[in-house]
Order: structure tokens, then C-alpha cells, then sequence
């Protein structure tokens, strides 16, 4: 291996450990199945499979490649700022920042071309512009919803969480797919009627 690839991949391959920390970076959803919270890594992927099944239901054509990618380093950043509770509004307000930081250290540590398509694609989801983007966004909302009902609104119980809260933070999904939109809708409907939501 030439001395400049031997650099390259070995800046692939720190980036590719650092990520490992987002196993231990927790949630606030629960997972099913066990009696705990769920950590990035595995919010990540459960999009990606989501990603993979519903993406007919996007409003506009996708690049599957690229919502896949977009999904799967989209709280990369979290590494650094750490994970922000939807509802909380003080931690709401410095997220953007803390988010802009770890960004810059956690992209810059692959090679340059990497580094510039990655954060990209992390910019793309955060300005909710492109049709990939809307429909990541969308996705991102889902997930925890779609789980935290299954959970019997554990997460919307131990904060306190209203209707109107969860109504508001899931009007972007409408931007991504109407589909799921309806979806989360009649989710919140439901978590309503049966006493999870405030």
C-alpha cells in the first residue's frame, strides 16, 4: 500500500472506531423488548430498515443509496453533543451549536473527499430541503413514535408529554410522505384516546 493510501485508510478506520461510541450513546425511546433505553446505533439502523421498506411511500422519488446514508450518520453527532430530548426546550436551544462542533470534529477525521460528502449529507438533513432529506426527517420521527406507542407511552409518561407537544414536533413528516404523516397521526390519536399523552 502507497504511503498516501495507507493515510487514507487509516483515517477511515479511526472514524469507523469513533463511531462505535454510538452504542453508547442512549435514547430516550425504549426498545421493545427489553427493559431499557435505545442507543443511537441501533436508532440508526432500525431507520435504515424503515428506510428500506416504506421508501414507496416518500412524496417524491428518493435515492435509496443516499436516505440510507443520511440516516445512518445523522446523529453521528451526538458523539460529541450528546443526545437532546425532543420536548426539552433548554437543551433544544444550544443543540444547533453543540451539533455544528461535533460535526466539525467527527467529519474532519476522514480523509478530505469523504469528510466533505458526509457532511453533506448531515447538512442536507438538518436544512430539510432535499426530497432524501424530507423523507429521512420523516423517518426520524417515526421511529420513536412508532415505538414509544408500542411501549405504552413509557418515554411520554416518565416526562410528562402532551398531545400538542407531539403534534407539533411531527408536522414535518407531512413534508416527507403524507403516508406516514396519516400514520403518525392516528398514532398520536390513539395514544390520546388511551391516556399516553397528556
Amino acid at each position: 500500500m502507497k504511503e498516501a493510501d495507507r493515510e487514507r485508510f487509516t483515517r477511515q478506520i479511526r472514524f469507523l472506531v469513533e463511531m462505535d461510541k454510538m452504542k453508547n450513546i442512549y435514547r430516550q425511546t425504549r426498545v421493545l423488548h427489553e427493559d431499557r433505553a435505545e442507543n443511537d446505533a441501533e436508532h440508526a439502523w432500525h431507520l435504515a430498515m424503515l428506510a428500506l421498506v416504506l421508501s414507496e411511500y416518500s412524496n417524491e422519488p428518493v435515492d435509496l443509496k443516499k436516505v440510507l446514508a443520511t440516516v445512518l450518520i445523522h446523529d453521528v453527532v451526538e458523539i460529541d453533543a450528546g443526545d437532546t430530548y425532543a420536548y426539552d426546550e433548554a437543551g433544544n436551544a444550544t443543540k444547533a451549536e453543540r451539533e455544528q462542533k461535533a460535526a466539525d470534529r467527527l467529519f474532519g477525521l476522514l480523509p478530505e473527499d469523504q469528510a466533505q460528502e458526509m457532511r453533506q449529507l448531515w447538512d442536507e438533513f438538518e436544512a430539510n430541503e432535499t426530497p432524501e432529506a424530507k423523507f429521512a426527517n420523516a423517518l426520524d420521527r417515526v421511529q420513536p413514535l412508532m415505538l414509544n406507542y408500542c411501549k405504552h407511552g413509557e418515554s411520554w409518561k416518565t416526562h410528562g408529554t402532551k398531545r400538542e407537544q407531539v403534534e407539533n414536533r411531527n408536522r414535518i413528516v407531512r413534508e416527507g410522505s403524507e403516508v406516514l404523516s396519516d400514520f403518525v397521526y392516528e398514532l398520536i390519536r390513539r395514544a390520546a384516546e388511551e391516556g399516553l399523552l397528556k
